[in-house]
């Protein structure tokens, strides 16, 4: 699996992880998205790594592949996934709190 990803989607979990802010979340609210058919043979995804070609793994014996070549659909509909989750959680205490 590649390295450095910007954002990481583990789909046994239904997790999605944005690697720069170090942020993971369980995205256990959305069946219909996470059971569609064409994530069936999808293990995770690493996005936005430098070695393109490893960033699809299949849990079968498919070789790695980019992105693209998955034809997942636009990679934002992850990305709106863990923004909606992250805007529900709650604001951590300030100092002054």
């Amino acid at each position: 699996m590649a390295t450095n990803a910007t954002w990481t989607v583990v789909f046994d979990d239904k997790q999605i992880i944005n690697q720069s802010e170090g942020i993971a979340y369980k995205i256990l609210n959305d069946d219909a998205f996470w059971n569609q058919s064409k994530f069936s043979n999808i293990w995770a995804i690493q996005y936005g790594t430098s070695n393109l070609s490893d960033e699809v793994e299949h849990r079968d014996d498919t070789p790695h592949c980019s992105y693209a070549e998955a034809d997942l659909g636009d990679f934002q509909q992850f990305i709106d996934r863990w923004n909606t989750e992250h805007a529900a959680q709650p604001e951590p205490p300030t100092e002054e709190d």
